[in-house]
């Protein structure tokens, strides 16, 4: 691909996060998407737990609780753009790999539910888009059911998220009352018909608000739905793509993902505006979206996304040039090169073979345990995207097998799974036992389940005597022998081999910071 041909592909690329509370309706909005895009050509039921499961929902255990615990990526065109979607876990028990996915986007979209408003899993998830200031677009759904007053729902936003909220369109009634959305820049009426939940929908249009047809529409409500949008002209904040793009501003758009509709004119919305790559940080120099040299990170490990082999995928964000396939990569962190020459690209759960690839696409490295989370490759050069972080983890657990003779298996599973980041492993250095920890304890039922599932290894839970973890380091050799000697008893090697203090209680972490103030005691640690 010509460097020309390759800045032209990166200025159409878009590439977005979803991020919402659980049961806000993300995946059947992630579902609507890939049906706008014809990447599926029937909208499954995301609610059936017996008819067709949503697409990006492809792991088993997703599939019977009806709940995403993984990221997804999607690819789909759309209005001569390429959009690469990334699916997040609503869960708060996998926060860590949303935190990480959202490390590998441009901008993101938000659902909100329009009963509940802004909920905790929202406040927390902007917090982590604030960091870099993503642009934000957000879709508040369910206006097919009872939901609260739109003007209290923009309110919140603004007050408990801190961000601008500027409405494109507004909601014509709710409930059994919807009749569709006006969109506050066209003059346009959206109208809304039942029953087109799982096909791409008519577009029915009645031009002007003032209309003989938006009165036969509106009936007896016209005079009032005329008077609240001229408040709401008045009342609310003018879209403005500079404040979007600084992530100071959210445009807000209405709708229901359950009967598809309002997220066409969503997603219009978001092609138009949403950034194209932006340049990336790395630990020598700003890496731009449009060099010809190519350029990742790893943000992602996914183990046996294909029962039928077992593999390991890392999910890579291209950051500048293009993969070709079999091309040569530099691994910078083992500084070795690799031929690559079987990279896949994903289409809601399918996945194909890639020959070619540019700046904001997300391309899958078959892993055979020697990529890490936060692995940069290059063209070459010797140098690493900054900013993919890993969280100590909050609980934690001894790990049993019921069946002593498949250790290996044990050992074999627990490595592989805790790739992902999703848990984290820990072998102490002065017995044989196994501890997992987590940030959440779904994350524990899921690790068990997998390693029952795709291992054949069943384990069960203990408690365990620790309260906290801390990555150590020493730059002074001789004392960070002394600490190792006399800290044997608390000491761990976590499944990416770096050494880790494992603190019995947060008194006994203080007090061992305070008697080695060399050693330096990590929290969070880059990969």
């Amino acid at each position: 691909m010509s460097a020309h041909s390759t800045a032209v592909g990166t200025a159409k690329r878009r590439t977005f996060a979803i991020i919402s509370h659980p049961d806000a309706g993300k995946t059947t909005i992630t579902e609507k998407l890939l049906l706008f895009g014809n990447a599926i050509q029937v909208g499954g039921s995301v609610k059936g737990k017996k008819g067709p499961h949503a697409k990006s929902d492809w792991m088993s255990m997703e599939q019977e609780r009806g709940i995403s615990v993984t990221s997804s990526v999607m690819q789909f065109p759309y209005k001569e753009r390429t959009v690469n979607l990334l699916d997040t876990p609503g869960h708060e028990d996998f926060s860590e790999d949303t935190y990480r996915t959202l490390t590998a986007v441009d901008s993101v979209l938000m659902v909100i539910d329009g009963a509940k408003g802004v909920e905790d899993r929202t406040i927390k998830l902007m917090e982590v888009c604030r960091l870099r200031d993503t642009p934000i677009l957000s879709f508040i759904n369910k206006m097919d059911r009872d939901i609260r007053d739109p003007i209290d729902v923009m309110d919140e936003i603004e007050t408990v998220l801190n961000i601008e909220a500027a409405p494109i369109n507004w909601p014509i009634g709710m409930g059994k009352e919807f009749k569709g959305v006006y969109n506050l820049y066209t003059d346009i009426i959206h109208v809304f018909h039942h029953g087109q939940g799982s096909r791409i929908p008519d577009d029915t249009q009645i031009k002007g608000l003032n209309s003989p047809e938006a009165d036969a529409l509106l009936g007896a409500y016209a005079a009032d739905i005329r008077d609240e949008i001229e408040l709401v002209k008045g009342a609310t904040h003018k879209f403005d793509l500079d404040a979007y793009l600084a992530g100071k501003l959210t445009p807000v758009f209405f709708g229901t993902a359950l009967g598809n509709f309002g997220v066409r004119e969503m997603l219009d919305g978001f092609v138009e505006w949403a950034p194209p790559p932006l340049d990336r940080e790395a630990n020598t120099r700003i890496v731009s979206a449009v060099e010809d040299k190519f350029s990742g990170f790893v943000f992602k490990i996914q183990a046996n996304m294909d029962p039928k082999h077992r593999d390991r995928i890392a999910f890579m964000r291209v950051c500048s040039g293009t993969y070709t396939r079999g091309m040569k990569m530099r691994h910078v962190r083992l500084g070795k090169d690799v031929k690559i020459s079987d990279a896949v690209t994903f289409l809601a759960g399918d996945r194909s073979q890639v020959e070619e690839a540019i700046s904001g696409d997300i391309i899958g490295l078959h892993n055979h345990g020697t990529i890490q989370i936060g692995d940069t490759f290059t063209e070459g050069e010797d140098l690493k995207f900054t900013g993919i972080p890993h969280f100590a983890p909050e609980l934690f657990r001894r790990i049993r097998l019921k069946d002593p003779l498949k250790v290996k298996q044990l050992q074999k599973g627990l490595q592989q799974l805790s790739e992902e980041g999703s848990t984290q492993v820990f072998f102490p250095l002065r017995n044989n036992d196994i501890i997992v920890g987590a940030v959440g304890v779904l994350q524990f039922e899921v690790v068990a389940y997998r390693l029952k599932d795709e291992y054949k290894v069943e384990a069960i839970y203990e408690p365990v005597s620790v309260a906290t973890a801390r990555w150590v380091d020493c730059e002074d050799d001789k004392k960070m022998a002394e600490f190792k000697r006399k800290c044997e008893d608390n000491l761990a090697i976590d499944g990416g081999g770096h050494l880790t203090y494992l603190a019995p209680t947060r008194v006994n972490l203080s007090l061992s910071q305070e008697r080695y103030p060399d050693v330096l005691f990590r929290s969070t640690r880059e990969h």
